[in-house]
Order: structure tokens, then sequence, then C-alpha cells
């Protein structure tokens, strides 16, 4: 269990610098294009889609599948121990395709908050100031508040007579 959690946040961190990597330029995915398109069907070089950068899930899936299972035969042949666990396999996969996930998410709050930074500013003053107003209007009703009750109890209360008097009077007691 230890060596599968270890491997997991390894293979993020991996999906991560590979999604990293592959924003910066993608010559092997534009090579492999070109090995195996014709001209006509080669992609633009306006075209900044890689193996996982701007690829849907089914695609990444396979593309890091396949290159864990390239990389476990390549093991296979060169240690003399045999890495066979299903669990680690899929763990690694598991956690290269939530790197490339959370990398993008980076990527794409990076970006929000750059294009919006002029505007998030104005927008976080805006708050204040309307903060610092309805905090001044709770002052001023309180005030208000004050001021009646100190109006009401200045008002002289007239002579009344005591619930035992009343009922006296009525002929009760």
């Amino acid at each position: 269990m230890t060596l599968e959690l270890i491997l997991f946040v390894a293979a993020v961190l991996f999906g991560i610098v590979l999604y990293w990597r592959e924003s910066n330029g993608n010559k092997l995915y534009r090579f492999f294009n070109k090995l195996m398109y014709s001209k006509e069907l080669q992609m633009k070089e306006t075209d900044t889609k890689g193996f996982v950068y701007q690829q849907s899930f089914l695609l990444r899936l396979v593309f890091i599948t396949s290159l864990f299972l390239l990389g476990i035969i390549v093991a296979q042949f060169l240690l003399p121990i045999t890495i066979t666990a299903i669990s680690l396999f899929m763990s690694m996969i598991v956690g290269t395709i939530a790197g490339t996930y959370i990398a993008g998410f980076i990527f794409k709050s990076g970006e929000m908050i750059d294009e919006h930074s002029d505007s998030l500013g104005d927008i976080v003053k805006e708050t204040i100031g309307k903060g610092k107003d309805f905090i001044e209007d709770l002052k001023a009703e309180k005030k208000e508040e004050v001021v009646e009750e100190v109006k009401s109890e200045e008002k002289p209360q007239e002579e009344q007579k005591s619930a035992r008097e009343r009922l006296k009077d009525k002929g009760l007691l």
C-alpha cells in the first residue's frame, strides 16, 4: 500500500510535468503526426494539441497507458526483477491522468487571473466600499434605535394606580 501511494504521488507530479512540457511545445506529437499522416491531413503549424495537452479523456488514457506499457516492457528487459503488479500499474496511470487534469486546472485558473487581473482589483475595491457602506448603515440604525429608546424613556409617565388599588376600586378586594 505504501509503494502504491508513493507511486501515485510521483505519477501525479509526472502528469503535471508532462502536461506542462506539452503546453510549451509539442514537437514529439508533431513528429508522429508527420510520420503517420499525408501532407493534406497533417496538423497545422498553429495547432497546439499534444498527446495529453488539449486531448479528450479517452485519448489521454490511451496515450498514457501505452506510455506506461512501453516503460514496463523496457523495464522487464533491463531489470532483473519482474514488475507485474497490476495495482502499481493502475495507480501510475490514474495518478498521471489526475496530474494532467490538475495541471490543466492550474493553467486555466492562471489564464483567468491574468485576463481579469485589472478588473479583479476594481471588484475588490468595490466590495470593500460596499462593506464599509453597510457597516456605516448598521451603525446609523443602531444610533437611531438608541435615540428612539431614549425618547420613549423621556416621556413622563402618568401616575397610575397600582393593581391592588384598581381591584379595590372595582370592589373585588
